[in-house]
């Protein structure tokens, strides 16, 4: 167990889920590349892409605890949570709820109310669970897949921007091409079943230590001062654009720091270089900028005025 060097690990975490989730390159290596960097992720795609494939596959992985909470429009906190019992004269127990998990996925989430996503998120940001006055901490690689389908699906709540800043990139899951869905296809006439993970043939890498390691390997890659004025570039960029009516947060511009990290240590770097932050800038921004309701109307996606703003900021040369 465990490679030569972090970045063989993190190398063979990403290999695992290639093997596994055929033609979702792109979506695959944005969700290793946050968990590696201690962020969560918001999955967006419609049902049937993958997307709990992804992360189950990156709990066998790990070998780490996967939790799966269905959120529907009558979820409420405590049933994330857990709850307090009275299990005797005046003693009082509490029941974790599913949120004790390593890696949880919240499947649809614009599902539930508003008050059921914030139990969510107050746990994300704070890693720890109170209910009834007492803290109950999560584990330390606790890390939150939520997924939700395209905003047009009915009976959706959509997310308050607050509660999308929390999320470090959202992932956008699409159709796999002919190729992969032949694959797919192929792999379930020799046996395979989403439902039963003994089929994926999916091998440990490594273990819950072994991630804070990874992630330890993370924190130590260079970052040069003309790449960290670079990010805030593209970042304040978006708040003076007239392409958009919310840019994107401070916040967003650490969360992108962090993940170009944790690409560049995927590609055997223990430095960042300007491509690292291109190539996760419509990820990591996507979900932090509103469109002006004009360039919606004319079919304008967030991440083709991310681009034009890309193409727009000087990169920095070594």
């Amino acid at each position: 167990m465990g490679g030569a060097s972090p970045a063989d690990d993190a190398r063979g975490i990403l290999d695992a889920l290639d093997r596994v989730i055929l033609g979702q390159a792109a979506a695959t290596r944005d969700a290793l590349v946050c968990l590696l960097a201690r962020g969560h992720v918001l999955l967006e795609g419609v049902p049937g892409t993958a997307k709990t494939l992804l992360v189950r596959t990156l709990a066998l992985a790990l070998d780490v605890k996967f939790q799966r909470i269905q959120f529907t429009p009558d979820l409420m906190p405590a049933d994330i949570t857990g709850v307090t019992l009275l299990t005797g004269a005046r003693e009082f127990t509490f029941r974790p709820g599913p949120i004790f998990a390593d890696l949880v996925l919240a499947d649809e989430i614009n599902r539930a109310p508003a008050k059921t996503q914030a139990a969510l998120l107050e746990a994300m940001q704070e890693r720890t669970v109170t209910v009834d006055g007492v803290s109950h901490p999560l584990s330390a690689t606790f890390t939150v897949f939520a997924t939700q389908n395209p905003v047009e699906f009915e009976g959706t709540y959509p997310l308050p921007e607050a509660e999308l800043d929390r999320f470090m990139a959202k992932v956008l899951v699409g159709y796999p091409d002919s190729d992969a869905e032949r694959g797919v296809l192929e792999r379930t006439v020799q046996g395979f079943e989403a439902d039963r993970p003994a089929t994926y043939g999916v091998s440990q890498v490594t273990d819950a230590a072994g991630l804070e390691r990874l992630r330890a390997a993370v924190e130590a890659v260079r970052v040069a001062s003309q790449i960290t004025a670079y990010i805030a570039g593209v970042v304040r960029a978006t708040r003076e654009a007239a392409s958009f009516t919310l840019g994107a947060s401070p916040r967003a511009g650490v969360a992108l720091l962090k993940a170009a990290r944790a690409a560049a240590l995927l590609d055997g770097r223990d430095y960042v270089i300007p491509d690292d932050v291109k190539r996760l800038a419509a990820a990591v921004l996507r979900h932090r900028v509103s469109l002006a309701p004009e360039l919606e109307l004319e079919g304008v996606t967030p991440d083709a005025a991310l681009k034009a703003i890309l193409d727009k900021t000087e990169v920095p040369t070594a």
